[in-house]
């Protein structure tokens, strides 16, 4: 009787430790966690991947990719439904967390151009092109490419598959919604199809490294052309 009694609390204690809830931190780690899914996984933001990463990246940037994916001015299923009844405040959040992690950069993947390629590459970055009104790549990202804070994002240490996608996006007005007017639409419907392919394989093969430029590093025109990007709001600092 002593033995089926005992064995009787065992199954009982054991069963109930399996429907224990378990408690997790209420900390803006774990609240992110699902974003880490995809964003976060090193096999998932590789070179040949089309999630981009967002560690590191400028968090006025973040804030405005997020809102953008909550209002419905950029649209992928699966970000509007996480997204989905999230306030402002909590968006910036999210976005000054990520802003802070640390991100190791991909080594470059050097793909082979011809010369005239790589100098209409180089052109495009350095002084971009009058004659179409495309400004320098590095007027509007910083001379390094690293993105220019708060609200610019780096070129660099990106796939090749995202650069190819995203510049698709902005000439087909797929990112924004076809909405106008937008700064980095209009520029990218002034390059050729042979351009984007260039420079989607030109920018992976750089070493990126280094912080985001500050605000003052962005000309004044530059601000101007693409108000659009700064007339999204103040983000608030933590």
């Amino acid at each position: 009787m002593r033995l089926l009694t005992f064995l009787w609390m065992l199954v009982f204690t054991s069963a109930a430790a399996a429907v224990a809830p378990v408690e997790v931190a209420d900390t803006i780690t774990e609240r992110v966690k699902s974003c880490v899914l995809c964003h976060g996984d090193q096999d998932k933001t590789g070179q040949d991947a089309y999630y981009p990463r967002i560690t590191g990246k400028p968090a006025g940037y973040l804030f405005n990719q997020l809102r953008n994916f909550r209002d419905g001015k950029r649209y992928y299923q699966p970000m509007a439904i996480l997204l989905e009844n999230l306030t402002d405040e909590y968006l910036q959040e999210i976005a000054h967390y990520f802003a802070a992690q640390p991100y190791i950069y991909p080594s470059p993947r050097v793909h082979a151009l011809l010369p005239a390629t790589t100098q209409t590459v180089r052109m495009l970055i350095d002084s971009g092109d009058a004659t179409r009104d495309l400004p320098a790549c590095s007027a509007c990202h910083g001379k390094d490419l690293m993105g220019i804070k708060p609200f610019i994002p780096g070129l660099l240490g990106l796939p090749s598959a995202y650069l190819a996608a995203q510049f698709g996006g902005w000439r087909n007005g797929g990112i924004m919604r076809g909405q106008t007017p937008d700064c980095m639409s209009e520029i990218a419907k002034k390059l050729s199809q042979e351009e984007v392919n260039a420079l989607a394989l030109w920018l992976p093969a750089q070493a990126a490294s280094g912080e985001p430029a500050e605000q003052d590093a962005l000309a004044t025109e530059m601000v101007e052309r693409c108000q659009s990007i700064f007339s999204m709001g103040e983000i608030i600092t933590p």
